[in-house]
């Protein structure tokens, strides 16, 4: 059947009875049911290689389901068109991708028409927006490739930014403060809080 664009969604997700397998034969994920109403979080743990990520990459078609379904305010996942489907979702990963460009438009990735009043409040709720005005050309300064005039928190700050900035419907986070400081870490679980609300 022709896919059909997913509508504005609450961000109900289901799982129902959902089993995964990479290569046909050894079973990643079994029978797996759940459910997370708007403004949930469901934390996935285990240990690694345990299908934690598999499991959340099924919710913007990274991959598709061997057998059961996932569904979005009860449309399934395959039957939408995948650029509708992603639009409303927004993932923060453990590894993230910078752009060779400058701060403002890596945050701004996703959301060209974003003001920078909405960039700096996206990166001031990320904890990243006083190390970003203090560079030599604050918003304007460029990153280098994938990032590399960054540490490993400040490029997942920015990355964080830039999934708030598009204002989600679902957040999926994959470790995203993996890469920073205790202290950053709470201000960016305080942030996340705010963020999630109705999420």
């Amino acid at each position: 059947p022709n896919a059909y664009p997913l509508p504005r969604i609450s961000g109900r997700v289901r799982f129902e009875q959902v089993s995964f397998t990479y290569d046909g034969e050894q079973p990643v994920l079994e029978d797996v049911s759940l459910l997370a109403e708007p403004g949930d979080m469901v934390a996935i743990v285990g240990p690694s290689g345990a299908g934690k990520s598999t499991l959340v990459h099924l919710i913007p078609r990274l991959y598709d389901v061997g057998a059961g379904a996932v569904t979005l305010d009860d449309h399934d996942v395959r039957q939408v068109t995948v650029a509708s489907l992603r639009r409303q979702i927004g993932i923060a990963l453990q590894d993230v991708f910078l752009f060779d460009t400058t701060a403002r438009e890596n945050i701004a990735y996703g959301s060209p028409g974003a003001s920078p009043a909405q960039i700096e409040q996206a990166a001031t709720d990320v904890c990243i927006h006083d190390f970003v005005a203090s560079l030599p050309l604050g918003y304007g300064t460029p990153v280098g490739e994938r990032g590399v005039r960054l540490s490993g928190g400040q490029k997942q700050r920015l990355a964080l930014a830039r999934v708030l900035l598009t204002d989600p419907r679902i957040l999926i986070l994959d470790e995203p403060t993996s890469s920073v400081d205790a202290q950053t870490e709470r201000y960016m679980q305080q942030a996340l809080e705010r963020a999630r609300a109705g999420r």
